[in-house]
């Protein structure tokens, strides 16, 4: 425990010396009252079968500990305390293929996938960075993780559908976002060097981000290498859960990209296991309103974490019960205050 105010604590000097004025007004007050032959009549004592001297003690006890406790409240105490609260990284990766132009959901595929993920953002606590991935033939993270709505949703209203699609390449890429945000919190994307990019993501030892989660958003017609099952493994040995949806219908639709019709249906198959490789679940989202309910299932962590925390009004309080019980015991054995 440290002490906002530690200066304070000075006052706890004054509570021994109103301890020796108390004992020796009560030394007067027994003198007084043997002087007017009270205690003889009672056998030496003021209150008469009612407990003896430790009954006398123990109001004046109570209060010089409330008044203690007092002090230590003055001085503003803080402490470590564990706080469990909703904390964690979630990456929403986009599809952007061309794929996702489609309009078996209206008004398309993409619009209602990021109609649904605004409101997402707009529910989450503070305490939940996210980000935004896009992938069509690779992944590329939109923008870095945050804790600032404004700047996610801004992300999410700059995707537009592109060319092929890479699953792969969105889980690694929502995977590098998660290992740069854990290694420089204040670090942005974009600087002046760029390292190359790496086929896999840097190795890490195991589960070591476990309150992160991907939502991982596609129409599962994968077009591009690598493997997708490859990369989801590589998540769940990191501790990240991939949680998939699967955009329109198994039947499909046709497209025109480029001037070629191209019919597109969704691939639940390999969405469903990418999602059972990380111990995430699998989500079919064939209208609007299905979609906007997925996001509500997404789980982010419950997670203790140690906090410091002022704790004043806790100890002010314990303080001003010692006194009230200190008072309410003297009067009821003693029938007066200390």
């Amino acid at each position: 425990m440290s002490f906002i105010w530690p200066p304070m604590l000075l006052f706890g000097l004054a509570i021994p010396i109103g301890a020796l004025v108390y004992l020796a007004r009560e030394r007067r007050r027994r003198q007084r009252l043997a002087h007017h032959r009270l205690l003889a009549a009672s056998g030496g004592r003021d209150t008469p079968a009612r407990g003896g001297v430790l009954r006398r003690r123990i109001p004046g006890a109570l209060m010089l500990v409330g008044l203690a406790v007092l002090v230590i409240a003055m001085a503003r105490p803080q402490g470590e305390i564990s706080v469990p609260r909703v904390e964690g990284t979630v990456i929403l990766s986009f599809d952007v293929s061309g794929s996702m132009a489609a309009d078996d959901l209206k008004p398309s595929r993409m619009e209602a996938a990021k109609t649904a993920a605004r409101a997402f953002v707009e529910r989450q606590p503070s305490t939940v960075r996210i980000g935004v991935v896009a992938f069509s033939d690779s992944g590329l993270s939109i923008q870095v993780p945050t804790d600032d709505p404004v700047q996610v949703v801004a992300a999410i209203d700059r995707l537009a559908p592109e060319r092929g699609t890479s699953i792969a390449g969105g889980i690694q890429a929502s995977l590098e976002a998660i290992a740069a945000l854990d290694a420089d919190p204040a670090a942005g994307y974009y600087t002046n060097r760029s390292p190359g990019p790496t086929s896999e993501p840097t190795p890490v030892p195991a589960g070591t981000h476990s309150s992160a989660v991907i939502v991982l958003l596609s129409d599962g017609e994968n077009t591009q290498s690598p493997d997708p099952i490859a990369a989801a493994q590589a998540a769940a040995d990191r501790g990240v859960r991939i949680f998939t949806v699967g955009v329109g219908s198994a039947a499909g639709t046709t497209i025109e990209v480029e001037g070629f019709r191209i019919h597109s249906q969704l691939d639940e198959t390999l969405l469903r296991r990418v999602s059972e490789v990380t111990d995430g679940t699998y989500y079919a989202a064939r209208d609007p309103d299905e979609l906007r309910a997925i996001y509500d299932e997404i789980e982010t962590r419950l997670v203790i974490r140690p906090e410091e925390m002022e704790l004043t009004s806790f100890v002010a309080g314990a303080g001003f019960l010692i006194l009230l019980v200190g008072g309410l015991v003297s009067l009821r054995w003693l029938g007066r205050l200390p």
